[in-house]
């Protein structure tokens, strides 16, 4: 983002390390960092039975991780990659209001990740003006773009500037019209267990029942071609897992193995093929499975958002009444509705 911090305090910090995604088991880079000798791993997180990193930092030295996004993000990463919340847990309320003014925190005691970084190093360093030189360049940054918003903002329009209000087909992304033939819709559905509260806070699934690719269901709208396979679950399975997929006990069970499915979808797809997803979990089930690298996604939840500069609600909900399926279970009927809302897109412009 052009006004995140993390990379800001990235560049001022020389011993610091900046890496972007969203699930870290198994990423060699943060097992390397957690595993430095003589560092005892850190994260800074808020939450039940997090220590007050202000009052009783930890002693020696440390390797801080610090998860930056939204609080909402924060939260999903923080809760889904156990690597994470087997860390010991510290946070802190800010003894000073944030300046980052350009953004309304949820919480008075709240600030930025560059902010918050300045309070722990200066803590850890038992030098709590050390690293205050970490707000220049965010007081600049901030001064700059409340500067470009008053310049631009007019009370006639909300479009900025001279420049002309973008086309609808301008929203939408490119490919939708430009590579029809490749693109693939796909859904993916998971043997998923329900959430356990955790006693540190928050909910968490245990890694042993985590969620597991079971139907893999794509259609090609170009030219009507259909690709739907079963996996059998390698874990026993959730009892809320027929009722979610639509698919009886019989026939996940008797699905193939996940490297099967896994192995047939790359044979039918093409390496140029844009796979289009109603929201990020179909991506993440298909990488968590070990699926091959995919080059192009569309989110279509998102870009449904940008259109309505808001929430849409569930995929269900926006498509509408749509009677038609494309493939056996919850993901043909899926497949059905993103195809509509994706021709739907098309016939707007």
């Amino acid at each position: 983002m052009p006004i995140g911090t993390a990379r800001m305090a990235s560049l001022c910090l020389p011993n610091a390390s900046l890496h972007v995604g969203v699930q870290w088991d198994g990423d060699p880079a943060l097992r390397a960092a957690l595993d430095e000798p003589g560092r005892t791993p850190i994260l800074l997180y808020p939450g039940a039975g997090a220590k007050d990193i202000l009052r009783e930092p930890p002693r020696g030295p440390v390797t801080l991780v610090v998860v930056d996004g939204t609080w909402s993000q924060a939260k999903t990463v923080v809760r889904d990659n156990p690597i994470l919340r087997a860390l010991p847990r510290y946070a802190f309320e800010a003894p000073e209001k944030s300046e980052y003014r350009i953004r309304r925190e949820p919480r008075d005691e709240y600030c930025s990740t560059i902010e918050a970084l300045m309070h722990v190093l200066g803590a850890l360093e038992h030098d709590p003006a050390r690293f205050r030189a970490l707000l220049d360049p965010l007081r600049a940054m901030v001064d700059m773009q409340l500067a470009a918003r008053a310049r631009s903002w007019t009370p006639r329009s909300r479009y900025r500037g001279d420049r002309a209000p973008r086309s609808l087909r301008d929203r939408l992304p490119a490919a939708l019209f430009e590579r029809w033939d490749e693109l693939v819709i796909v859904v993916g559905e998971a043997n998923a267990w329900p959430y356990e509260r955790d006693p540190a806070g928050g909910n968490n699934r245990r890694d042993s029942l985590r969620d597991e690719l079971v139907h893999w269901a794509a259609y090609r709208p170009a030219s009507g071609q259909t690709f739907s396979m079963i996996a059998a679950p390698r874990g026993a399975l959730s009892p809320t897992a027929t009722f979610h997929t639509a698919l009886s006990e019989e026939q996940l069970l008797g699905g193939a193995a996940r490297e099967a499915v896994l192995d047939a979808f790359a044979a039918w797809s093409r390496p140029t093929d844009v796979m289009i997803v109603w929201g990020h979990y179909g991506a993440k089930l298909w990488r968590a499975s070990g699926g091959a690298p995919i080059a192009a996604w569309i989110d279509l939840r998102e870009v449904a958002r940008n259109l309505q500069q808001g929430k849409v609600g569930t995929l269900e909900a926006y498509a509408g009444e749509i009677d038609a399926a494309l493939a056996p279970g919850r993901a043909g009927r899926r497949l059905a509705m993103i195809d509509a809302i994706v021709r739907r897109f098309r016939a707007l412009t």
